[in-house]
């Protein structure tokens, strides 16, 4: 609390001595991180209508300068609700980043993301555009459709967040279990995107 107050005083002195410029210039380079939350539940919605639900063991909120951010070091997890908000796909991850000033979240380490026909997508990193309400990643994905008995690989990955319809920018070729493994860890394997067939293609799952 003295450290802030601290702050706040300063900063109230710089005003009167600085001009707004250069008491901006000087709040952007401040990082402050005060507030922390322990077993959040975080409620998106838009025109009174629940859009997606969140939950984590523990949420820090940045603020740098203008800018903030809130941190989920140890995981989080998400529901997406359709018009009749019933739930209709489901995140995790094992780290979580949401940045107000690009209305994006990113989430990282062990990737999932499911729907109602349990499909499920695995990867290392994901981002969400909560305006456009897409999700998408330039990482390596498997894709498993059990009702179709197909499973998918590929690097570059896009869907609406409701994950009814998805596209893979770059479908693999043959890869072992540990490429398989080392990918969606994060790591580059042997069949990286240079040896994929370079289509464009869409998959879409209904």
């Amino acid at each position: 609390m003295r450290i802030l107050a601290f702050f706040l005083i300063t900063f109230l002195v710089l005003a009167c001595q600085n001009s707004i410029e250069e008491v901006d210039k000087l709040l952007d380079k401040e990082v402050i991180q005060d507030e922390k939350g322990e077993n959040v539940m975080i409620i998106y919605s838009d025109s009174a209508e629940l859009k997606v639900k969140a939950w984590a063991p523990t949420m820090l909120i940045d603020r740098f300068g203008k800018e903030t951010v809130e941190e989920f070091p140890d995981g989080i997890k998400v529901e997406f609700y359709n018009q009749e908000e019933s739930p209709e796909s489901w995140l995790e991850a094992k780290y979580g980043r949401r940045e107000y000033h690009n209305n994006i979240v990113i989430v990282r380490d062990s990737v999932n993301l499911y729907n109602e026909l349990n499909d499920k997508l695995e990867t290392s990193e994901l981002i969400w555009d909560e305006k456009a309400k897409r999700i998408y990643t330039e990482k390596f994905v498997r894709i498993t459709q059990p009702i179709k008995g197909d499973t998918t690989y590929g690097y570059g990955f896009e869907a609406n967040q409701e994950f009814t319809d998805f596209k893979i920018r770059n479908f693999s070729g043959k890869m072992t279990v540990d490429e398989i493994n080392q990918a969606l860890d994060g790591e580059q394997s042997n069949s990286s995107p240079s040896s994929t067939r370079q289509s464009d293609l869409n998959k879409r799952l209904r």
